[in-house]
Formats: structure tokens, sequence, C-alpha cells
């Protein structure tokens, strides 16, 4: 089964309309959906704090900012195919 994971941190309202996104996508094809908070850790925040949400799947970063309906084509192929 894939990891889809959610690099953001909190109060960040696009980080909730991602997961909200990929919990809808979870209904249709199953993964496993990890969050990473990256504000607990200095070299995820210099990495991904500007970026955030950043998703990844499988350790491969698919978009970030936001889920549109490319990235969620790719993502759903991606996760099919695990």
């Amino acid at each position: 089964m894939a990891t889809v994971t959610l690099y953001g941190k909190p109060a960040c309202h696009l980080c909730d309309q991602v997961r909200a996104e990929l919990e809808h996508l979870r209904s249709k094809a199953p993964f496993v959906l990890e969050e990473i908070d990256v504000s607990l850790d200095p070299t995820l925040e210099r990495d991904y704090g500007e970026r955030i949400p950043v998703v990844a799947v499988d350790g491969d970063e698919l978009c970030e900012y936001e889920l549109d309906a490319s990235a969620r084509e790719r993502l759903l192929a991606r996760v099919a195919g695990s």
C-alpha cells in the first residue's frame, strides 16, 4: 500500500484543505496517510516551511501549495499501482 505524506503545520488553512482532499481520495483508492508537522524540526522547516502544504507519494514530491486536478490524477494513478 502506498504512503502519502502531507508536510504541513498547525493553523495552516491550505494544509487543512489538502488534508480534507486527501481524506476524500482515500475513499476512492486506499493509501496510508502520514502527516508531518514541519514546525517541529528546523531542517524540515527550512526545506518545506515556505512551500507547505507539500504532498509526497512514497517519498516522491507530488505537489506543493494545492492538490489540483492534475496532482489528484497522478496521486490516484500512483496509489492504484502500488
